[in-house]
């Protein structure tokens, strides 16, 4: 696989939609130049921006991750959100119930482990959960035949509902008029990236979950395409009469591939509630699991492509608000413009690469 030519038609597509964007601005009324220039300079202008677009990416990097990898084995994972949900909520409650936490001078914990137990403990119940959650659909696929499309789209509403009757019922502070959960244990908190460089402001959220991400990035480009595990996935993806043909197992790599997506979009809860938020809190995600399909598909399933895309989806999540604002004219829905013009590029690319 040439990855120069898999990078090359998204970064066109994203060029091609700034372009038509412009058109459409200027037909609007305004200046696409003087847009541009509000859109990129409140995502790049300064550390303090910068950082923001940074932390924005994160989520989008785990999500996109899982459906590029589901997509590699030609399935079609529509339950990241539901996975990240019953993920953070789980986090979540590791935190609680091993951190210490204190409510209204009563303990809701069951112990008080040290960080360097605390940390991993809640990033492992991250990692498992998500891939249960995300196993689940891969198993009824295999045994059953039945469309992992519907199961993850079901599945969506029993996670989000099931933890929200929790959180509502059982971990939310008494009075608390928000749907989250009480705190989790300051040991369960992870590093802000202003703790290590002193230039990123510290109102900035960035934290080392933005790292992860990054590894992820570069494990699942690892597994996907220099081990035996990766090679027999992508086959199945490819051909499943031929891969099985060859010995592999569709089946296996059906639940392998949806269980290892589980995982990474699980990962969604490291940044958000062991880094940001410190409690789940309903409604958190902003719909990044669904994000992550329009994430792996302008990235053309490759982690390095999902990085950029993560980074272009960031960039526009930033700049839309100072847009909305600063222009006479444009609202900020022309994020949803330019993401929709750059998907829809990316794909008639993709389809003419192909004859």
């Amino acid at each position: 696989m040439n990855i120069f030519r898999e990078i090359a038609s998204p970064l066109v597509a994203v060029l091609a939609a700034f372009v038509v964007g412009g058109i459409i601005i200027l037909l609007i009324g305004d200046n696409p130049f003087s847009t541009y220039q509000i859109l990129l300079a409140n995502s790049f202008g300064s550390a303090k921006d910068f950082g923001y677009t940074l932390f924005y990416a994160t989520p989008l990097i785990f999500t996109g991750l899982a459906v590029a990898v589901a997509f590699r084995c030609g399935l079609f994972n529509i339950g990241a959100e539901g996975q990240l949900y019953v993920a953070a909520f789980a986090t979540a409650w590791v935190g609680i119930k091993f951190g210490g936490t204190i409510v209204n001078e009563e303990s809701w914990a069951w112990a008080n482990l040290p960080s360097f137990l605390l940390v991993p403990l809640c990033i492992l119940t991250a990692i498992a959960v998500g891939a249960l959650w995300g196993a689940i659909p891969g198993i009824l696929r295999a045994k059953f035949g039945s469309s992992e499309v519907i199961n993850t789209i079901m599945l969506n509403f029993i996670g989000i509902a099931l933890v929200s009757y929790f959180t509502q019922y059982h971990y939310k502070i008494p009075g608390d008029p928000i749907l989250q959960t009480a705190p989790i244990g300051e040991a369960a908190h992870i590093p802000q990236l202003n703790e290590f460089l002193p230039f990123i402001p510290s109102d900035v959220p960035l934290n080392v979950a933005f790292l992860i991400a990054i590894l992820m990035c570069f494990a699942v480009y690892v597994f996907l395409w220099k081990t035996k595990w990766g090679y027999e996935l992508r086959a199945v993806g490819q051909n499943p009469s031929a891969a099985e043909y060859g010995g592999i197992s569709p089946k296996k790599q059906i639940v392998a591939a949806m269980t290892i997506s589980g995982a990474l979009a699980g990962m969604v809860a490291i940044n958000e509630v062991l880094g940001t938020r410190h409690n789940y809190y309903h409604d958190f995600s902003g719909e990044v699991g669904f994000l992550g399909i329009a994430v792996a598909l302008l990235g053309r399933n490759h982690p390095l492509g999902v990085f950029l895309a993560a980074l272009f989806f960031a960039v526009l999540q930033r700049g839309e608000i100072f847009v909305d604002a600063f222009t006479r004219h444009i609202s900020k829905d022309i994020a949803f413009v330019l993401q929709a013009i750059a998907i829809l590029f990316v794909a008639c690319l993709q389809k003419y690469s192909k004859k």
